[in-house]
């Protein structure tokens, strides 16, 4: 899998989480992982937003002829990312794309008060056309 991080501050620990899932999967070719312009910061809690984006490897004539490889889509990746470890159902999915959000509170050393860290992370197929709602 080729990984492009170039757009990414490397920030949320989730979406490192689905990277590495990412990474065991043989259908996965590429994905390139972005901040997206939603991330903020105040006094009491931290959003981190990012956007993560899939190519899939398409499967050979003869995988396809031979075995019956059907081709990934969202949806597989959905249903092995349910499957894996640690990462579990989407919380919302539909046909172009998958979003998850997690929050916990971090409580620094010597801290009394802890800051609420909310990742959410949005999966997208990459070379497919805008949806425009």
């Amino acid at each position: 899998m080729e990984l492009d991080a170039s757009g990414w501050s490397g920030d949320g620990a989730f979406t490192q989480l689905l990277i590495d899932a990412l990474r065991g999967m043989t259908d996965v070719q590429f994905v390139r992982v972005e901040d997206a312009p939603a991330s903020r910061a105040d006094a009491g809690f931290n959003f981190i937003s990012n956007e993560v984006f899939v190519r899939f490897a398409a499967p050979g004539v003869l995988a396809r002829v031979v075995q019956g490889a059907r081709p990934m889509t969202l949806a597989r990746l959905h249903a092995a990312l349910t499957a894996a470890d640690r990462i579990g159902p989407a919380d919302y999915a539909d046909e172009g794309m998958l979003q998850y959000l997690r929050a916990e509170r971090v409580v620094a050393p010597y801290q009394t008060r802890g800051v609420k860290l909310v990742e959410m992370v949005r999966v997208y197929q990459a070379g497919t056309t805008p949806r425009r709602d």
